[in-house]
């Protein structure tokens, strides 16, 4: 008697539209932050505190790709450029102009929704593969531009060196400091999803998704929630792009390249398209795998391999073993892990009953 609603009556339409409506969810939640904020920095070395930073800034860019693949049907591999075009805003703003990063991370969002906007314009006459081609198109045009725009890349290098974030005049250094200043912005965005998705304009992408023209006849302008669509998802991208040059203290498109649309991607789709837990857990899952086996043949390789061999065969050793966990994954449960967990909750729900 795990997961029960027996017994919870709601008596206001804000109770009925809560976030977590269940006494259950709601103590859950609580305990999980409470762990979050309060244990794992405390209790974990720096290196898996840098491990939770890259997925907390993981999640906030894998959000708003969900946005636009997983909930409005937008197929995009250009997400690394969005973020790239976030990163490189902020690193200029932040250089030559000195702001501080609560003015350059919003506007390297809203660069990159401006930026996303525009490539966003032919989603109304393309869409499924085309519309994949043309996101693809504007990732190696956005990284030809900066790769060869010394206003905006900072010279042949394309690197720009940003300075740690600094709050009240104390600048974040360790991996704690940044811990919680990722940790805000990851819930932040996981909160404004789950608000979006339940809004009008979120039932509008949904209804994209779904079946486009049909949302068209019930008057749903498809063309406009198409470009918001882009630009929220851009924003997202934006942010992400921003966390990162502020976490590692440097703008380089090497960070953004094409292989990191394809994680972003992957992180949805196996986390599950159209969930704001499938973001999450996919963010979780691609960002932490290669973290794990790592650890497991630097581990027990040294039972298997020769040790002078390990080292050269351990990086494609983790690349053999992410993809065929991904395969896996994809194969056990094609809607993600995100379907995954909803199954076990279900079952839990009418434990110990097969009904």
């Amino acid at each position: 008697m795990f997961y029960r609603e027996a017994g919870t009556f709601k008596t206001t339409y804000a109770e009925d539209m809560a976030l977590f409506p269940l006494p259950i969810t709601r103590w859950s939640m609580r305990v999980l932050l409470v762990l979050v904020i309060a244990v794992v920095p405390v209790v974990l070395h720096e290196y898996y505190l840098s491990i939770f930073n890259l997925i907390f800034i993981a999640i906030v860019g894998a959000l708003g790709l969900n946005i636009l693949v997983g909930y409005t049907g937008q197929i995009s591999i250009g997400h690394a450029a969005f973020m790239s075009v976030g990163a490189y805003t902020a690193a200029n703003l932040a250089v030559k102009l000195g702001l501080p990063f609560w003015i350059t991370l919003p506007a390297g969002g809203l660069m990159a929704a401006f930026i996303g906007v525009i490539v966003g314009m032919p989603s109304l006459r393309i869409k499924g593969t085309y519309l994949a081609i043309a996101t693809l198109a504007s990732q190696l045009i956005i990284e030809w531009i900066i790769n060869h725009t010394p206003a905006i890349s900072g010279g042949a290098a394309a690197a720009i060196e940003v300075a740690r974030p600094t709050i009240a005049g104390y600048e974040l250094k360790s991996q704690k400091d940044l811990y919680y200043f990722t940790l805000f912005f990851a819930l932040v965005a996981i909160v404004a999803t789950m608000n979006l998705v339940r809004s009008r304009i979120g039932r509008a992408f949904i209804a994209i998704r779904d079946q486009d023209i049909a949302a068209e006849i019930i008057g749903i302008n498809i063309f406009r929630y198409k470009l918001i669509a882009f630009a929220i998802s851009s924003f997202y991208a934006g942010v992400c792009g921003v966390l990162y040059t502020y976490y590692f203290g440097i703008a380089t498109y090497e960070a953004f390249q094409i292989v990191v649309s394809i994680d972003y991607l992957a992180m949805v789709i196996i986390g599950g398209l159209g969930s704001v837990l499938g973001s999450v857990l996919g963010a979780i899952f691609v960002t932490a795998l290669p973290v794990v086996i790592r650890i497991l043949v630097e581990t027990f390789g040294g039972y298997i391999w020769d040790p002078a061999a390990l080292s050269a065969v351990a990086a494609s050793m983790r690349l053999i073993i992410f993809g065929g966990l991904i395969i896996f994954f994809l194969v056990v449960e094609p809607e993600g892990l995100a379907r995954l967990w909803r199954n076990t909750r279900n079952y839990f729900r009418v434990w110990p009953f097969s009904y």
